[in-house]
């Protein structure tokens, strides 16, 4: 993937218009201080992972898996 480099002075002057960027086509930017890296821009992407990280480990064993759970609540059951 390519990144584009650009100086901490001319990010100063059109921050805005870099941001749309990395926004629209979705690649990064590296800003340097006298040619060295300092910051990367990226696009900001969802983690499909973090909802499914919080139910990690939160799950109670079941014997029965395939029977239903609470059929007692169920008017048309009893």
């Amino acid at each position: 993937m390519f990144v584009e480099t650009v100086s901490k002075s001319r990010f100063k002057a059109h921050a805005l218009e870099i941001f749309r960027q990395v926004e629209r086509t979705g690649r990064g930017v590296i800003v340097t201080d006298r040619g060295k890296p300092v910051l990367r821009v990226l696009p900001y992407r969802e983690d499909p992972h973090a909802a499914l990280r919080s139910l990690r480990e939160t799950v109670v064993r079941y014997e029965a898996p395939t029977e239903p759970v609470a059929d007692e609540d169920w008017e048309a059951a009893r």
